[in-house]
C-alpha cells in the first residue's frame, strides 16, 4: 500500500487506520505527484491511494502514469469533491475506484481489500456509459470524429488504463503498431502525450453528459 496526500497528518491518519487492520502494510508515502510517480513503480504496492488534488498535480494523472509503467498497480482515487468529470477521468486513467474523504475507516480498510483482490469499486453502469460515448460515432464531438474506428478502439483501451502492450495482445498487432497508432491520435487531436488525450476526450464526452 502506497498513501499520496499533501497533508502529513492525512498520510498518518490513514497510515494508523490501515496498518491496524492487521492485514495491510504500507510501504511507502509521498505529498507531492512527482515524488510519487518516482517511487511507486519502484516500490510495486499492490494498492496506491492517490489524493485527486495536489499542489503539483493531481491522483488520476499519477494513476494513469505508474499503470502505464506498472499495470499491475491498483489506484484508489480518494477526493473531498463528488465530480462527474473527476470520475470520467478517473475511468480513463485505469483507477479501480473513486472514494470521498467523507468515508468511514472501516468502509475504507474494507475498499482496499476488495481493490488488492482485483475488484473494481467504480459503479460498471457509468464506466460503461463513458466507455460507450468513446465507441459511439453518434453525436460525437467533432475533435473525436476524425479518428478512425481503429483509433477509437484504440482510445477506449487508454481509457481503460492499458499499456501500448497489453492493447497490442487485445488487439493481436505489434506493439509498435499499437504505439504508431496512439501517435496518430494524439497528432488528430492536436496533442503530444496520452494524458492530455485522455483529459481532452473526458471534457470532450463531459459535455455530451
Amino acid at each position: 500500500m502506497f498513501l499520496l496526500d499533501d497533508h502529513e497528518v492525512v498520510r498518518r491518519g490513514l497510515a494508523d487506520l490501515l496498518t491496524s487492520s492487521g492485514d495491510i502494510e504500507v510501504v511507502g508515502e509521498s505529498g507531492s505527484a512527482a515524488e510519487a510517480i518516482r517511487r511507486i513503480p519502484a516500490l510495486r504496492p499492490d494498492v496506491a491511494i492517490l489524493d485527486a488534488r495536489l499542489p503539483d498535480g493531481n491522483g488520476i494523472d499519477v494513476c494513469r502514469d505508474v499503470r502505464a509503467v506498472d499495470s499491475g498497480i491498483k489506484g484508489l482515487i480518494l477526493t473531498s469533491y463528488e465530480d462527474d468529470e473527476a470520475l470520467f477521468a478517473a475511468i480513463m486513467a485505469g483507477a479501480a475506484g473513486y472514494v470521498l474523504k467523507q468515508i468511514r475507516g472501516t468502509d475504507l480498510v474494507d475498499a482496499v481489500r476488495r481493490v488488492a483482490a482485483g475488484q473494481s469499486l467504480l459503479d460498471p453502469a457509468i464506466t460503461t456509459r463513458v466507455l460507450d460515448r468513446i465507441r459511439s460515432g453518434v453525436e460525437q464531438p467533432s475533435e473525436l470524429k476524425a479518428l478512425t474506428d481503429q483509433e477509437r478502439r484504440i482510445l477506449e483501451y487508454v481509457a481503460e488504463g492499458l499499456t501500448n502492450r497489453e492493447i497490442a495482445g487485445k488487439m493481436f498487432l505489434a506493439e509498435k503498431t499499437v504505439k504508431n497508432y496512439v501517435s496518430s491520435v494524439l497528432a488528430k487531436l492536436g496533442l503530444e502525450r496520452r494524458t492530455q488525450a485522455a483529459v481532452l476526450a473526458t471534457r470532450l464526452l463531459g459535455q455530451r453528459h
